[in-house]
């Protein structure tokens, strides 16, 4: 629209229903660097937050039942031991 038809940033936006006009801009310089392959790439950056955060709660779960058989096994050697009853 904007390189074949001539329509302004603005105009295209309208058109489209999007709300800001430099996002079109965006994709038109990105389309001029990269041709298609630069309209295909993922804008946005990887939720790495998320992502730590599932990762941490997955680490401490595998923790927490090592140290619960840890646990046990360190209850059952005490009971073996004489004197500890």
């Amino acid at each position: 629209m904007f390189l074949e038809g001539g329509k302004a940033y603005r105009t295209i936006a309208e058109e489209l229903g999007i709300w800001n006009s430099q996002q079109i801009e965006r994709w038109v310089h990105d389309y001029r660097r990269e041709g298609e392959m630069g309209l295909m790439k993922p804008k946005r950056r990887p939720r790495k937050k998320q992502e730590g955060v599932e990762a941490e709660l997955a680490r401490l779960r595998v923790e927490n039942e090592l140290l619960k058989k840890f646990h046990e096994e360190l209850r059952k050697l005490t009971k073996e031991e004489p004197g500890t009853e």
